[in-house]
Formats: structure tokens, sequence, C-alpha cells
């Protein structure tokens, strides 16, 4: 039901428009014949009144808000008039009288328009031209990057603010082309490459926006961090736009800050939905670690592809609780289990795999934080390497189809006890999935990639945690750098290679054993990362934050790496996977090693578990903050961050006399 106020409105717009028509008929029959005067009988004027009326309920001229009239407003009321003037031409026509001309009802319907479209657009420019001068000096002034349709809605929405705490100076441009042109009265300034020069004269006139604010949803990556440092250099903050239903609902305008992930260049890539709704729905899927960053959204992904019923298996009851909450809030319909159990007792998963029996088992559980494993030696075996031979020994048992394992870069060259364990885990699918290419039975796909942001542990929610109390923000080393993508992107693609792995068994290296990797991009450095982040909360590093070096923590690497020098990447012909060439280990060794790994780590015997490890894991040399060495020169630290160490040339193979091949291996 419309409010009193709503009707009284309306009320007040019938009666100004009725009048306006009325007056618009004799105008009409003047212009169109000005022999006839303007003095008419008074049903002429009432007429033209009425068929307005009449004529304009299916355009809702009565029912507009002349503050907030746009384009289309003016539309119906146009339409409007046409309408108009041809029922009052069949009314004069119907009763007798004579068109004045055979031109009056166009004459007529444009006067209509200009008399009742002249003051509704008058009365928004005042209302808009009244806001903005109520604002005056104490409106924060910001620059808006972006000159399309994003910008062109933000720009409304701040004109229909009564008391808007923005004023607009100017814009910037995604492309040159827009440069000199206006938009709603605002100036576009130049393109976003010239930021440094447009702010630095503005600086120079004491017109410096108090921030720039970014309109287009996809202006990330490069393009962005480039536009921060430019605003860095002024002193001027970066924020986005609110999304365009906040513009719609909200009373004022709250900018939002930058987020983090906005900084990385990740292109989208062309993920195949299908063939990932075709690997997962109607299936049974066990998710393990489902509590954790990457297992939850694994959980989540999973769950929207309509699987089945997924069961969620975590060791932590509170973040079991976490995502299985989640999930029935979201994904009411889907089927569901929460298991609380540890994937290092054979016994207990062995019993849930055979009670639920998975189609697909993506196994995230994990001990990933390097310097907590390396203070627990024995627990990282016995989850990273003990616990994947449970799972993947579980899953052929009850007859899966594919288990997917989640690796990590830090398994290349490891350095730190939590990549070799993983390495040994990678070894131990590898081998698992060659015996099942050869003989038939369940795939055994391996994934690694790098960091993910705001996972459990990474530095982003660390230097979140650190700005909130007002710094120092702690990097390690002013050089480390590393992979970094989001959580999201980075169980699309692992999804993306389940479906490579189960459907295309052909990909180059794919029979061998080979291990898909997910294109990263460029490593990012973390006193950078750090440095943005500041920036980003609106303070300057070094003076309001202070930026303090720590030193490389135990088992930690300055660069990571994504292929070992023996494992030259291979294309898949998958946007964003690509194929390390394997080197692949015989199933029953690797097996024996890790069930004797698990007995010593059970008798507490931590050397000689890692003399265990060292033999399966040649390369995996205890260098507490070690460099990569350099692929042609031994013994070299590389700063490429890219690069790969020769297993020939390593230090490591050269103690142990295996030519880059652990005992068992095979040739590749």
């Amino acid at each position: 039901m419309a409010s009193q106020r709503s009707l009284s409105r309306i009320a007040v717009n019938v009666t100004l428009d009725g009048g306006l028509a009325a007056v618009a008929a004799p105008i009409a029959r003047y212009l169109a014949d000005p022999g006839g005067g303007l003095l008419h009988p008074l049903w002429f004027v009432a007429g033209g009144g009425i068929t307005l009326l009449l004529a304009g309920l299916p355009f809702r001229l009565s029912q507009q808000y002349w503050r907030f009239s746009g384009l289309s407003d003016l539309l119906d009321v146009a339409a409007g008039s046409v309408a108009s003037a041809a029922l009052f031409a069949c009314l004069l026509l119907v009763t007798g009288f004579h068109l004045p001309t055979v031109t009056f009802p166009a004459i007529h319907a444009m006067t209509l328009a200009i008399l009742l479209g002249t003051p509704r657009l008058a009365y928004r420019l005042y209302h808009g031209r009244a806001r903005h001068t109520a604002d005056g000096p104490a409106a924060q002034s910001i620059l808006l990057v972006g000159a399309g349709d994003a910008a062109d809605g933000f720009l409304r929405a701040l004109a229909a603010q009564r008391n808007g705490s923005l004023r607009v100076a100017g814009l910037l441009s995604l492309s040159g082309r827009q440069t000199g042109r206006r938009m709603n009265g605002r100036p576009i300034l130049g393109a976003i490459e010239d930021a440094p020069r447009i702010l630095a004269r503005l600086r120079d006139l004491g017109r410096l926006p108090r921030a720039v604010v970014v309109t287009e949803p996809d202006f990330f990556g490069p393009a962005l961090v480039a536009l921060i440092e430019a605003a860095e250099a002024v002193g001027v903050a970066v924020q986005r736009a609110p999304l365009p239903t906040a513009l719609m609902e909200a009373d004022r305008i709250a900018l939002r800050p930058i987020p983090v992930e906005d900084l990385l260049n990740r292109p989208q890539v062309a993920l195949d939905h299908a063939g990932m709704a075709r690997l997962v729905g109607g299936r049974r899927v066990l998710v393990t670690g489902a509590g954790g960053s990457i297992g939850s959204e694994f959980s989540r992904q999973v769950a929207a592809l309509a699987p089945a019923e997924l069961l969620l298996l975590d060791s932590s009851e509170y973040a079991l609780w976490q995502i299985d909450l989640e999930l029935s809030e979201v994904f009411a319909k889907v089927r569901r289990r929460a298991v609380l159990a540890d994937v290092r007792e054979p016994g207990r998963i062995g019993e849930i795999f055979e009670s639920f029996r998975p189609d697909l088992v993506f196994h995230a559980a994990a001990l990933k934080h390097v310097p907590m494993v390396e203070a627990n030696p024995l627990e990282g075996l016995l989850t990273n390497a003990h616990g994947t031979r449970v799972v993947v020994d579980a899953a052929r048992a009850a007859g899966a189809q594919a288990t997917v394992l989640i690796s990590t870069d830090k398994a290349v060259n490891p350095t730190s006890l939590m990549g070799a364990s993983k390495r040994l885990a990678e070894m131990y699918c590898q081998a698992t999935d060659i015996l099942a290419l050869a003989s038939g039975g369940m795939r055994c796909i391996t994934v690694r990639f790098g960091n993910v942001l705001g996972s459990t542990g990474s530095v982003v929610p660390l230097f979140r945690r650190q700005l909130e109390h007002g710094g120092p923000i702690t990097v390690t080393h002013p050089d480390m750098q590393r992979y970094f993508m989001t959580v999201g992107e980075a169980v699309s693609l692992v999804l993306q290679a389940s479906v490579a792995g189960v459907s295309d068994p052909a990909l180059p290296g794919g029979a061998e054993g080979g291990i898909f990797v997910l294109d990263m991009g460029k490593p990012v450095r973390i006193l950078d990362l750090a440095r943005q982040m500041i920036v980003l909360a609106g303070l300057r590093p070094d003076k309001d934050i202070e930026i303090r070096f720590t030193g490389l923590r135990p088992g930690e690497k300055l660069f990571e790496e994504l292929f070992h020098g023996s494992e030259p990447p291979v294309p898949t012909g998958h946007p964003g996977l690509l194929m390390a060439t394997p080197r692949t280990a015989d199933a029953a060794v690797v097996g024996a090693a890790i069930g004797e790994i698990f007995a010593l780590c059970r008798a507490g015997q931590t050397d000689e578990a890692l003399a265990v490890l060292r033999r399966q894991v040649p390369e995996f040399e205890t260098r507490p903050g070690a460099l990569p060495l350099d692929p042609v020169t031994p013994g070299v630290p590389s700063h490429d961050g890219d690069k790969s160490p020769d297993p020939m040339t390593s230090s490591a193979y050269q103690v142990t006399g295996s030519r880059g091949r652990a005992p068992g291996l095979l040739p590749s």
C-alpha cells in the first residue's frame, strides 16, 4: 500500500501534468495555425488535460519522482505525449471537428513533451546543484578510476545522496581515447597510465583529492599496483567503490578497502565447468582436512557441483563444525556427513572408507607450517607421509575412482621437513598411479601449487593482525619471494586437473606418474606485499608502521620452486595447468620406507626416521635459510626465484652418489 505522503505526491503530479497538458493544447493549436489565435473553448483546453491523464496511465507519468528523473523517465514522457496527441486528434475527429492542420498532432506531441519534460529536468538539476553546493568544502574530494557503466552508476548514486560526503573532482579512464570528454558533468582528466602525472599536477595546484576510488570491478593486478604506488607517492589512499547492489540500497556511499587479492595478476582461466559437473555430480565425495583453508574451499566447490553425498573428514572438532554449519546454510539440499577422524589411524580410516565407499577423494589434510613441522618432525612425517599412504590405501581398497593429493611447491628441492615429507607423499601417489594405469584401478592424481592468500598460517592474516595492533610488520628477509594465488582459484584449478587426469590419461607424462602443477604466475616479493598492505590500510610504511626483518626460520628458503631440475614442465593443453615430467618410484619400495618411518616415529626415534626420509628424498638437505642452488654453477645461490637446481650437481647428490635417483626409482 502506498503511504499517505506518496499519494499526496501523486495527486500533485496529476494536477501539474493535467494543467501543463491543458495549456499545451491551445499553444499547439496556435503554432499549427497562428491565425486561429490563443483563445479556445473551455472544452478544448480541458480535453487536452484529460487525454494526457488517460494516455499517460500506461507510462505511469503521475508516479514519476521528479527529483530523480532520468533518461527512462523522459522517454516515458515522450511516449505519453505522442499517445496523448493521437488520442486528442481522434477525439476531435469523432466529435465532428476538423484538425486545424495536418501537422497539428505532431506539433501537439512536441509541445506536450517540452512542457512536461522541462520542469522535470529543471527540478532534477536544481536539486543536484543545491546538493553539491551544500556539500561545499566539507565534502571529501575523490578521483574516480573508470569512465564506463560502473563509473556512471557511481556518479548517479552520488547525485542521489541528500548530503553526500564525496565530491568527484574528475575521472581517469582505462583508455586514452576518452581524455577531454565529460561524464555527468565531471571531466575525464586522462588515462590510467597518466595517473602519476595527473596526481602530481593536482598536488601542485592544491587540488589533490583525498582518495582515488576504483569503480571498475575488473581493474586489478599490475595496473592496480602501479596506481597504488602513484597514489602513495603523493599521500593519497586508493579505495574501491561499493558493489552496485550496495550503491542502490545504501543511504550513504561507503568506500571499500582494496583487498590484497586484487594486487595479484591473476587473469581469468577458462575452466571446464561441464567436466567438473560430470566428475562430481551424482557421486560420493570425501574431503580430508575439510575444516582447513584448502579443504573447506574444496567442500564448498564440491557441494556446488551437486554430489550424491559429501563426507567432511577432519581431526579438528571446531573446524569441522564450522564448515558443516556453513554448508548446512548454503547447500542445505546436499546430503553430507561430518566425521571426526585422524588420517594417521589406519583402522579408523579404513572403517570410514569401507562404510562410505567414496567415488572421489580429495586429500587436503596436512601439516603445512614449516617452522612448526621443523619443531615437531615426527608429527609432520606421521601426518604428511604416513597419513597420505593410509588415505590412498583405504580409498583404493574401498573402490574409489580417483584420489587427488594436494601437494606444495615446498616439495621441490626441499630444505624443510614439511617439504620433504610432502615429496615422499608425492612419490607414493605417483607410484600408485603408475600401477593403476598399468593394471586398472584407482587413479592417484597429484597436484602441486604454492601459497594461497589468506590460508591458515600464511603471511596475509599475520600481516593483518600485526596491522590491527599497530605494527611492527615482521618480514623474515628483504629478498624473500613466494608464489601466491587465491584459495578459490587454486581449488578450481585442482578440480580442473582432476577432470584432466581422470578423463585424459594420455596427457604428456600422465601415464608415467606426472604431477600437475598450477600456473602460479610470477613470484611476489614478501616485502612488497607487506608495504602494499600497509598502504591499503591508509598508512605509511616505515613511518606509521615499522617493517622489521627477523631472519630466515629453520627450513625456509628465499625462493620457492615449482619444478625440480629433473622435472621439466610440459604443457597439458588445459589453461592454468602444467605437468611436471615425472621422477617415478616403485610403490613397494616407497610404501616400505613409509612403513619403516611410521614404526620409527611411534618409537620416538627421530634421527633414524629422518635418515630413512633422506634415503628416499636425497635432494632433501636441512639447511636453515637455504637458497636454491643454481643449475649451472654448483653451490652458487640463485636469485631468480624460478630456477631449479640440477640434481646431478647438488651437494646432496654428490654426498649420496645416487646420481639424482633415490633407491627404488625407475628410469623416467
